[in-house]
Formats: structure tokens, C-alpha cells, sequence
């Protein structure tokens, strides 16, 4: 249970996030079909059933989340502030979790196979789920301008359900209707409801940034500013291929755009999602306009991030202190461990010994040279068009071999620890899950790349593992306390995240868009040269 604690900040996180994209799945299928599917004729008509069967579905996924969260979050609490099930039922997340639920539940109902071409009575359960999601915001919990600050919160997460939420049944839709100028129609309807969303989610969010940021400095000085930084450049990056969509809309037959709109159309889902996982990521961080003191300031940015010499000479194992988790363990198992100073996810107020940082540090700095020599291998073979270069995915075992030694250095093969704790220690099974994955991951990939591997959707899983892997490196447990050493090591982290963010969706633009799209080249060249930046920053990851 202990170990169990450790890890619940990551997987609240995880729940949070699993509940807004569920969530704007629902309410944007609602929005299309009002306002994009609105016009009763032959093609909207056959699509009509096929939406709401996807509203049904993202429905049942979202009630099922906001149950696992609730009854997670409550046995929790429960068991580490040793309250009672009807003190924790009074709780806000239990209400909204249940509203959420109810909500749900009766789109789930009206939205049948026979429902009407009125669509109105869903509006008010999709009102319903955005206040939920409002109700365990940061805009409930503040003194000042609540109201407004609740509806900017509320106008924000409409927007975005409106247009990330909305888009993939514009997909559905193409790949469903068989007039090309039908679905380019749906196109151009759906763009000017993106951009009324696109203006509405800006203008809230401006709103919310200067309520909860409140300055320059808190936006580079806190884990809080940070990820708001993080989430504006990924909301960039969406602009950006919103803007191709809506070209591609605007010019061309429609025959020859359908494709390359697809194409954009599901990589801006997947950063849309990765933005929302941020977004989710906020409401376990204090707003920075909360903590006027410890903050980073801009000199000791610059002195953690000035370049300096890789370190490649490891502290011995005698060095490194006690393992704290285990430490924590057995302080939970005898009944001393402190409830009151306790916060899910957050390790301990212990600071890492310089032994543990310049372990951390070798452990980057050896990984950085195994991402670099990936990347430019990777460039090599795109660039040079050479056979014996798109080999590289194979310098990914020496990563998982690296890996398996240096994550966990308590538990075997280098540590005390046998091997049965990696079975009953939540967090190493996890290191250990992610080295199998790495080495799935590098065979299937070089038989992609040498052609072993026929075209289809196999060959997607190297991108989606890697964007994935980037979304999850912003989702992590961040410090509540603002403590320095960690927002400088996350300040570290955002830059990998949106390389590999960045990486994982470009070459996926490059498997999937047409080969005659001039943006497929710019994609191929982009993704091998995100890999190489990704190696250059873990040499100069620094902890101290």
C-alpha cells in the first residue's frame, strides 16, 4: 500500500486526463452533430446513427473513468487520513464524480439507435459533464472573482471539446460519406466552428493565465508556469496544423485534399490529447500566482542549463543512501508513517544526496549518446538513402540493456534487493515493463525499416509509443511544495517531452500522408533531427 501511495499523484493524473479527453469526446460528438451534421439530407442522415453510436461509447468510457477515480481517490484518502466512507462522501470530487456519472449515464440513454433528429435534449447532460469537470477546478477553490474565473474555466474546456472533441467525428464523417464534396462541406462547416472554439479557448485561457500565473517570472519560476508554458507551445503546434487543415479546406478538388486532411486531422488528435493531459497535469500543482516565495529565478536557470562536459565516471553503489521508498514502506507497515505531512505522489521532503544526483546524471549522459547516435543514424539513412544506416533501431537494446543495470540500482541484478521485488514493487515492475517495451520496440522498428515489415498499421506503433512516452514525461508527479531542485529538474524534462511529442506525431505524418504532399518530406527530415536534440539535452541533463 505504501508503494502504492507513491505512485497515486502519477495515476490521478492519468485518471484526470482519461476523464477531460473522455469528456470532450462526448460533448464535441454533441456539438457536431447540432451544428456541423445540422442540415437533414441523405448523407447527414446516414451518418447521424454512426456518431451517436460513438457518443455512446465515449460516454460509457467516461462513466466508467469517473467510477474507477472516485472509488481509487476515496479508498485513498481513506486509508491514508484514516477517515471514514461517509466523511469521504461529502467530498467535492465525490459530487462532481457523481454528476459526471449521471451525466454520462443519460447521454448514454437518449442517445439511441432511434433517437430523433433533434439532438436538443443532449445539450443539457453535455452542460452538465463540463460542470463537473468545473466543480473540482482551481476556479471552485478561490476566494477572489470565483464566478468569473468559473465561467472562463467553464468556456475553456467547452471550447476545447468543441473543436478536439468535434474532430474526430469530422473523420468518421470523411471516411464514411462517399461524396467527396459532401465531406468537404463538413470540412468547411467544422473549420468555422473550430475557429470560434480556437478564439473562445484563447481568450479564456489569456483569462485563467493572468488569474493563476499573474507574472513573467511565475511563468519560468514554478512547475505551475512551466506547464503552462508547456501547454500554449503545444497549443502552438496545434495552430499550426489547424492552419494546414483549414488551407487544405479552402483550396484544391476535393478528391486530392480528403487525404492529407485525414492525415492532419489524427495527428492534431493526438497532440490535442497530449494537450489535454497537460491541462490535466495543472490541477495537481498549485497556481503559481499562489507561491510569491522559492521561486527559480532566470540566474539559476541559466547555471543549471549552461553546457558543460558530460559526466561518464558513476559514484560506487556504497555511496548511495537507503532507499527511501523501502524506508517509507516500513514506517507505513509499523504505523509511524505521518498522514498528516503525507502527499500522494510526492516521495518524501528528503533532498537527493550528491551521490543519487551524479548517479542520476551518468545514467542521462549515457542515454544521451545512445538518442544521438539513434538520431543521427536516423538521418543518415534519410538523408544518404544508405541500407547499412536504417539499422539503427537496433541501438535501442544497448539503451534497454543500459536501462534494466542503472534504473533501479536496490534491486538485482546491482543491488541487494533479489529479483522478486521487481514482482512486488509497483514502480521497478514498471522501470522493468518499459525495458521489455524498448526492446520490443527496436526489433519491430528495424524490421520497419529494412522492409521486413509490410505497409499498414503495424508500422504506427513507433510513433504512437513515441509520442506517448512524451505525453507521459508531462504528466508526472510535480512538487506542491515548489521546491527548486524540482522545477529545475522539470524545466530539464518539458524541452525532451515536446521533442518527443513533436517526433512521434511527424513521423507518423510521414508513414500516413500521401507521397506526393510536399509537408511528408518535412516530416521525414524533422523527426530523426527531434531524436538528436532529444540526445544533446540528456548530455547536459543536470542535477546539481
Amino acid at each position: 500500500m505504501a508503494r502504492l501511495l507513491q505512485i497515486f499523484g502519477f495515476l490521478s493524473v492519468l485518471f484526470r486526463g482519461a476523464t477531460l479527453t473522455f469528456q470532450s469526446l462526448v460533448v464535441g460528438g454533441v456539438v457536431f452533430l447540432i451544428f456541423v451534421l445540422r442540415r437533414a439530407n441523405v448523407e447527414a442522415d446516414a451518418l447521424k446513427p454512426v456518431c451517436l453510436r460513438w457518443i455512446r461509447r465515449a460516454a460509457f468510457a467516461l462513466a466508467a473513468m469517473q467510477i474507477a477515480y472516485v472509488l481509487a481517490n476515496s479508498l485513498i484518502l481513506m486509508q491514508s487520513a484514516g477517515i471514514s466512507l461517509a466523511e469521504v462522501s461529502g467530498a467535492s470530487f465525490v459530487l462532481a464524480g457523481v454528476l459526471g456519472i449521471l451525466s454520462a449515464f443519460t447521454i448514454l440513454a437518449l442517445a439511441g439507435p432511434r433517437h430523433s433528429n433533434g439532438y436538443a435534449d443532449l445539450l443539457l447532460p453535455a452542460a452538465a459533464i463540463i460542470a463537473s469537470s468545473v466543480i473540482t477546478s482551481h476556479a471552485m477553490a478561490r476566494l477572489e472573482y470565483r464566478l468569473p474565473l468559473v465561467a472562463f474555466t467553464a468556456l475553456h474546456q467547452g471550447a476545447t471539446a468543441a473543436w478536439l472533441g468535434g474532430l474526430p467525428y469530422l473523420l468518421i464523417a470523411i471516411r464514411r460519406t462517399s461524396s467527396s464534396d459532401f465531406a468537404r462541406q463538413l470540412s468547411a462547416r467544422f473549420s468555422q466552428l473550430a475557429l470560434l472554439s480556437v478564439a473562445v479557448l484563447a481568450s479564456a485561457g489569456l483569462a485563467l493565465s493572468f488569474a493563476y500565473v499573474g507574472s513573467f517570472q511565475a511563468l519560468y519560476g514554478t512547475s505551475y508556469g512551466a506547464m503552462v508554458a508547456t501547454k500554449v507551445l503545444l497549443f502552438g503546434l496545434l495552430l499550426l496544423l489547424g492552419a494546414l487543415n483549414f488551407q487544405l479546406v479552402r483550396r484544391g478538388p476535393a478528391s486530392a485534399i480528403l487525404a492529407s486532411l485525414k492525415r492532419f486531422g489524427e495527428a492534431e488528435i493526438g497532440i490535442g490529447v497530449t494537450v489535454i493531459f497537460t491541462a490535466a497535469s495543472l490541477t495537481s500543482l498549485p497556481p503559481a500566482a499562489d507561491l510569491a516565495r522559492d521561486r527559480v529565478s532566470g540566474t539559476e536557470i541559466f547555471a543549471r542549463m549552461a553546457p558543460r562536459p558530460p559526466r561518464f565516471a558513476s559514484p560506487a553503489m556504497q555511496e548511495l543512501p537507503e532507499d527511501i521508498y523501502a524506508a517509507q514502506k516500513k514506517a507505513f507497515e509499523s504505523g509511524s508513517l505521518s498522514t498528516e505531512s503525507y502527499v500522494p505522489g510526492q516521495a518524501g521532503t528528503r533532498p537527493n544526496t550528491p551521490a543519487e544526483k551524479a548517479w542520476s546524471e551518468y545514467n542521462h549522459h549515457w542515454a544521451g549518446i545512445i538518442v544521438l547516435a539513434i538520431g543521427l543514424l536516423a538521418l543518415i539513412a534519410q538523408a544518404g538513402n544508405l541500407s547499412w544506416a536504417r539499422n539503427w533501431p537496433l541501438i535501442f537494446l544497448g539503451l534497454s540493456v543500459f536501462l534494466f543495470l542503472r534504473s533501479d540500482p536496490e534491486v538485482w541484478p546491482l543491488g541487494p534487493n533479489g529479483f522478486w521485488v521487481t514482482l512486488a514493487d509497483p514502480e521497478v515492475l514498471l522501470h522493468r515493463f518499459f525495458v521489455l517495451l524498448v526492446i520490443v520496440l527496436a526489433v519491430f522498428e528495424w524490421r520497419v525499416q529494412t522492409g521486413r515489415v509490410a505497409p499498414g498499421s503495424a508500422r504506427l506503433i513507433f510513433p504512437v509509443l513515441v509520442a506517448v512516452s512524451g505525453a507521459l514525461l508531462l504528466t508526472h508527479s510535480h512538487s506542491l511544495g515548489n521546491i527548486k531542485e524540482e522545477v529545475l529538474a522539470e524545466l530539464s524534462h518539458i524541452p525532451l517531452a515536446i521533442l518527443a511529442v513533436t517526433a512521434g506525431w511527424s513521423r507518423w505524418l510521414e508513414l500516413r500522408l500521401p507521397g506526393e504532399n510536399q509537408m511528408r518530406n518535412v516530416a521525414a527530415r524533422l523527426w530523426p533531427l527531434c531524436f538528436t536534440l532529444i540526445g544533446v539535452l540528456l548530455l547536459n541533463y543536470r542535477e546539481m
